[in-house]
Order: C-alpha cells, then structure tokens, then sequence
C-alpha cells in the first residue's frame, strides 16, 4: 500500500488497496485503518462502487448510522446528496435538495447534532458536474495544535451545543421540518476530541454549533466563528477535485468540510455512508455533564 499526501499536513490518497480490500481483507483494514488514524482523510482513486461495497467498506470500521428524517434515503444507511428530483429532472434552487446543497457549504463536521456523534464519512462520486462541486477540507486536529497554550488550557474542556436548526437556519428558517425538529433537539458535547489511537486532540466545532457553556450568546459566537475562521484559512484547506470513481472518507472528529458550488444547470449526485463513533473512538469522553441544553 502507497500513500501519496494530499493537504497541507493532512489527507492522503491511498494506492494498492481498494474498497473490496478493506471490506475482505484484516490485514488491509489494518493498513487503511492506521493510516485514518494517521491522516484523518482517505482518498481512493478508480473504484467500482456500488452501495453494497459502500456499505460493506463502510461497515468494516463501525456501526453504520441510519439516513435522518426528511432526507433522500431517509432510513437506510445511504444519504444520497443530489441535485436531482424523483421525476429524473433537475430540481428549483428553492427545492429542499437544493437548499440542503446550499447548507452543506458552510463549514461542518457531520452528525456533531445527534446523540451519538460520527466516526467517520464515506461519500462516493456517482454523477458529477462539468464545472465545481468540490469538496474543501481542513483538519481541526491542526488547528488545535496551532493554538497557543494558554488558549488550549482555556478551551479544552469547554462545553458546545450543537443543533441541526442553527445550520440549516442560516439558509432558510423554514426549512427543517416538523419531523426533523422533534428528533433533532440540541446536544452538548466538549469542545475537543481526544483520539485514543495516538493521543492527539482536534477541535470540535462547526457551523451545527452555537452555544458555550458558561458564556453568553454573542461572546460564544464570536468565538465559535473566530476558532473557525482561523481553523479554514486557505493555506490550511485542501480542495478535493471530484473525478469518476473517487471515494473519499473523513475524519468527522478531526476535520471540518464543506462543499463546493456548481452551476444550477448541471446534475451532481453522491451517495454519503456514515459510521458512529464508539466508546474506542473516544465518544465517552466527549460526554459532558448533563444540564439541559437550551434550544437554538
């Protein structure tokens, strides 16, 4: 197995070992699964995919999480991210897939606003556009060892709520369904995450973010909004250029994403699995005390 880097200290794209492999193989989902540990996201070049070796990869490192309410593939564990109605047509920018586009390029983590936070992400090229619709990463883990100490000792074990609503508000206030707000109510979890793996600690914000414990509301704004401004400049962020059969998997507890615009006029499909996190992957510690969160 080869690993060629892709980002600025983070991502690489692993050469030799397919999907299949690491679904079929202990000894090549050891390789894959160290080098995840080691560089947070995995890109995989020239693969067949279908959902089943989606799944299947995908399964081999955790629990597979169930597709939310109110999405396309809702309750299977396929999210299927497309700009592209049930009819075969192209949907309105006013259309819910288009507005979930639109939120999905704000700077966030996945899943950071349910009770059992994501592990990882595998998301599959199936249909792409001529122009845009690119992926932007950038490690948290980096950006919390850019800190300084003073700094890491104030926000180490500070305590975030996360909510679904404060996302997908600043697209359009009407645009979560009344499904969605009673399944999706605000969680709290710390604001950095420790990988048992190696030890090392990455921030744990995004755009699903809003509130600190102990702080008012503007003052933990202005700070969510600072950590992630300074976490996403363009010299820390690696931009991924889709190509026909690329797959690429993330570290949802050491990086933030977003996705790219494209045109209005041209079609782009993709399939999302997403594996919880487990006590191993060091979600315990990321439960804090237990007050009641404050709605968003």
């Amino acid at each position: 197995m080869e690993l060629v880097p892709l980002g600025p200290g983070f991502g690489v794209e692993v050469r030799g070992v397919s999907l299949l492999d690491v679904a079929s193989s202990a000894a090549a989902y050891d390789a894959v699964r160290a080098a995840f540990e080691e560089h947070s996201i995995l890109l995989f070049r020239d693969q067949t995919v279908t959902d089943d070796i989606q799944c299947a990869y995908s399964r081999a490192f955790g629990p597979l999480e169930l597709t939310k309410v109110a999405s396309v593939g809702t309750g299977t564990f396929y999210a299927r991210i497309t700009n592209i109605g049930p009819d075969g047509t192209l949907v309105p920018p006013t259309h819910r897939q288009s507005l979930t586009a639109r939120a999905n390029q704000l700077w966030h983590t996945d899943s950071s606003f349910k009770t059992t936070a994501a592990l990882a992400s595998v998301l599959s090229a199936r249909i792409l556009p001529n122009d845009g619709g690119e992926t932007q990463f950038t490690s948290t883990r980096l950006a919390w060892e850019r800190l300084p100490p003073a700094m890491q000792d104030t926000l180490r074990d500070r305590v975030v709520t996360h909510s679904y609503a404060n996302s997908r508000g600043q697209i359009d206030p009407t645009m979560m369904t009344a499904a969605e707000h009673a399944s999706l109510p605000p969680v709290r979890w710390r604001m950095t995450w420790r990988n048992p793996a190696n030890d090392r600690r990455s921030l744990y914000v995004a755009s699903h973010a809003y509130a600190i414990d102990g702080m008012g509301d503007n003052e933990a704004k202005a700070l969510l909004a600072r950590l992630i401004e300074d976490a996403t400049r363009p010299e820390y962020t690696y931009l991924h250029q889709w190509r026909a059969g690329d797959v690429v998997m993330w570290d949802n507890r050491a990086t933030m994403h977003r996705g790219r615009p494209w045109p209005g006029n041209q079609t782009r499909s993709m399939v999302r699995t997403t594996i919880s996190a487990t006590d191993a992957d060091g979600l315990a510690d990321m439960r804090p005390p237990t007050p009641l969160p404050r709605a968003a």
